[in-house]
């Protein structure tokens, strides 16, 4: 491989890093893992009727998951594409 090839995958991971790193950082995603989460303990919650109040318990599962390091592979790919724009 030659110094000009070298350069080209070098400058294509940059980008690749680069929109990784915006992708983590995206508020489309913390908002969507929120809407998720807090869907999904909705549900729980009125599966198991443990609760009185299913929405307003349901938001601490929300915070705490939003902190997490999960990614939403087919919004991501949407995000990808409105991004490259």
């Amino acid at each position: 491989m030659n110094l000009e090839q070298e350069v080209l995958k070098i400058q294509e991971r940059n980008k690749r890093v680069e929109l990784d790193k915006s992708w983590e950082t995206s508020w489309l995603r913390r908002i969507c893992i929120m809407i998720l989460t807090y869907i999904v303990v909705i549900v729980y919650s009125y599966l198991i009727r443990k609760y009185d109040n299913i929405f307003l318990t349901s938001l601490v599962p929300v915070i705490g998951f939003t902190l997490s390091t999960l990614s939403l592979k087919a919004v991501r790919k949407i995000w990808e594409k409105l991004s490259k724009k």
